[in-house]
């Protein structure tokens, strides 16, 4: 198998004929081996039996159905769990993304890079609501992960078939895709791609999750650098905790015995005592978190490293 499409779905109906219909034509001008992977995610429309009659007619579309909402990353997991190309190509059901472009990131990928990006461009989207968030959410995803991608938000991706099985999805990470991978070195690129107006169906994304992005930010940036590692952020933090509280401690001891003023009502002798305790409890998070990733790899056999080829 060359290629396999991988689709989430959610309450999309009268998008998911136009769009095989589409992928079809897209396919097998494209001329390589494939197969269509739609995931739905709990739909409560007619989506279902839609997808029923497609597959009835198509062998080469394979449908997984979730018995309730599991979200966007879910689907994303369970399309990479039974997808068998080399190469695997996300995009989303709404028919905003042109599977037209489908071409351009194969090319890109034998090209030799690894994970290929689409960037949206021009973005058919409310500005207020859904550019504007998108723009500052990217940038700071770029900052925080080194990955300077233009369109993180863009479903339609490319990725070689090594690099999802070895990616580990929950939550809400799909989005984060190429910079958990770059973690095993792997070569990113983006290309343009066309965007269209929804014309069927409402979004089901809006400024609601721009705090969970955040949220999601920070435990890639912990996965990115600490992950195998714990007791560097947790103990650098305690470390400099305890040490703040000591040297206060170290001021007011000095003003006891050597000036002799009152210490037993000052803020600042609650502050070093908090943090030298703060201190000593980040340290010990710190030690636990190394023995969770040392049981985690140990048990699992999971390696703390990423070959791209042998030579032998």
């Amino acid at each position: 198998m060359d290629l396999s499409i991988v689709i989430p779905l959610y309450n999309e109906a009268e998008n998911v004929g136009p769009l095989y219909a589409q992928l079809k034509t897209t396919l097998e001008r494209v001329g390589r081996e494939y197969e269509i992977i739609i995931v739905d995610d709990g739909s409560t429309d007619g989506s279902p039996n839609v997808l029923k009659r497609l597959h009835e007619r198509d062998i080469r579309l394979k449908v997984i159905r979730f018995r309730r909402n599991f979200g966007q990353t879910a689907a994303f997991a369970a399309g990479f769990d039974h997808f068998q190309g080399q190469v695997v190509i996300t995009m989303d059901a709404d028919l905003q993304n042109d599977p037209a472009d489908i071409h351009l990131l194969v090319e890109k990928i034998e090209e030799g890079y690894d994970v290929v990006s689409g960037w949206r461009l021009p973005r058919q989207d409310p500005f207020l609501t859904r550019r504007l968030p998108s723009m500052i959410a990217n940038w700071l995803i770029s900052q925080v992960t080194g990955v300077h991608l233009h369109d993180y938000g863009c479903s339609l991706k490319a990725y070689r078939r090594e690099v999802v099985k070895n990616v580990q999805l929950y939550g809400d990470l799909h989005r984060f895709i190429p910079a958990i991978a770059n973690w095993m070195g792997v070569s990113v690129a983006e290309v343009p791609v066309r965007h269209y107006p929804r014309r069927f169906g409402r979004s089901k994304y809006g400024l609601s999750r721009a705090s969970r992005v955040l949220l999601d930010l920070l435990t890639v940036r912990f996965l990115l650098s600490y992950s195998t590692r714990p007791i560097h952020i947790f103990g650098g933090l305690g470390l400099i905790s305890f040490a703040m509280g000591i040297g206060l401690g170290g001021y007011l001891s000095f003003a006891k015995f050597a000036l002799g003023q009152d210490i037993g009502d000052r803020p600042l002798l609650l502050l070093a005592i908090l943090l030298m305790v703060l201190g000593v409890q980040l340290i010990s998070i710190g030690l636990l978190g190394e023995l969770v990733v040392r049981t985690y790899y140990g048990a699992l056999h999971k390696p703390i490293y990423a070959v791209r080829e042998v030579l032998d």
